[in-house]
């Protein structure tokens, strides 16, 4: 047809399209106490994950592990701004002075976890609650202390483990559907890998599939302005 603009449309970036990929899924009722996308931070490839949280949509996650105490305040302050919701690895005091979730190992001990399920149980819609999971040891521990979640991995192969045996999708969904609470897949997910996970699946979580076009991965992550945002959801 005449008239008609052939030309291509731009690509999507590829946190765009991992955002697109998480929509999709539908948590079972009561099994979507957590949010359905989550950017998890690590002291190596991501030390610095605001950059990166400034173009998360209201609503995802922002899982702390192993960051530098002092950035710890100025990403709280901007995860509250962002309308996101902080989960802090290991360290419940912590938490609770930031206000934000506590995410607790798999298979190593947390610090501050009876204050924090002091609080929890008082307010358990403040204070979020998730499980680091491997296998069936994690799911249980998850089932014991009433998790909201669990972040159940590595759902595939990943950058940070190479040759390390992944569950893979059809494992993976054998274990979560043995899950107390809503399972959220982490462990080399991208776009195309979350259509592989069943659309009852809590959420995905990423590294690099959530970064900004032309981010590099690496010690010196910083963030650009505030007011900046990538992309944004529909």
């Amino acid at each position: 047809m005449e008239g008609r603009d052939k030309r291509p449309r731009p690509k999507k970036i590829a946190a765009e399209e991992i955002v697109a990929a998480a929509r999709r899924f539908r948590p079972r009722p009561g099994r979507d106490g957590l949010p359905r996308l989550w950017l998890v931070s690590d002291a190596r490839r991501l030390p610095d994950p605001r950059e990166a949280a400034l173009g998360l949509p209201r609503g995802a996650a922002v899982l702390a592990r192993d960051l530098a105490p002092e950035l710890l305040p100025a990403l709280a302050r901007l995860c509250r701004a962002r309308g996101l919701v902080l989960m802090l690895a290991g360290d419940g005091r912590t938490a609770l002075r930031l206000r934000a979730g506590l995410h607790l190992p798999d298979r190593r001990p947390a610090t501050g976890l009876l204050p924090y399920l002091l609080a929890r149980r008082r307010d358990p819609r403040r204070w979020r609650l998730s499980q680091a999971a491997h296998g069936r040891s994690g799911l249980a521990r998850a089932r014991r202390i009433g998790a909201d979640g669990v972040l159940l991995s590595p759902a595939f192969p990943t950058a940070s483990h190479p040759g390390a045996p992944a569950l893979g999708p059809l494992r993976w969904a054998a274990l979560a559907r043995r899950a107390s609470c809503g399972a959220v897949a982490l462990g080399g997910v991208d776009s195309r890998r979350a259509r592989r996970l069943p659309g009852w699946a809590c959420g995905i979580s990423a590294l690099e599939g959530l970064l900004p076009s032309g981010h590099s991965v690496s010690q010196k992550s910083r963030p650009r302005d505030p007011g900046h945002c990538p992309f944004r959801m529909a």
